[in-house]
């Protein structure tokens, strides 16, 4: 093999770790959360960012497609609540076309809907032993 399709894999490999699946969403959406940026604060509140690419892309009317999103979060398993610092919802997240980013001056914390990304990802981390 030689050094240039070593690295290419290599490459490959690296992002493809990045990026672990913790579930699926109600409509069978995978939800990843990216294991470079999962954080425990001292108050025990877990921040991760969290992919979501949808199987089908969603029809936004007059805009075109949008193929997945990605937030920045924080977890409160004490609470049983989440919060959204950023988040990002792309035309294709391929090529970093972007739909909307919104970034949250004040993330306001309140309860995951069932099945949506942050529920998948609130299980995930605030797992009942």
């Amino acid at each position: 093999m030689t050094p240039t399709i070593l690295t290419l894999l290599t490459a490959v490999v690296l992002v493809q770790g990045r990026w672990q699946q913790v579930g699926l969403t109600s409509t069978g959406n995978p939800v990843f959360v990216d294991s470079r940026t999962v954080k425990t604060a001292k108050d025990g509140i877990i921040s991760a960012t969290v992919r979501v690419t949808y199987t089908k892309p969603v029809a936004i009317p007059g805009k075109g497609d949008v193929t997945g999103s990605k937030a920045a979060a924080m977890f409160n398993c004490t609470a049983n609540s989440f919060a959204v610092k950023e988040s990002w919802i792309f035309h294709d997240e391929k090529t970093n076309k972007i739909y909307q980013h919104k970034v949250n001056k004040i993330p306001g914390y309140g309860p995951t809907l069932a099945g949506s990304f942050g529920d998948v990802a609130f299980k995930h981390f605030c797992k009942k032993a």
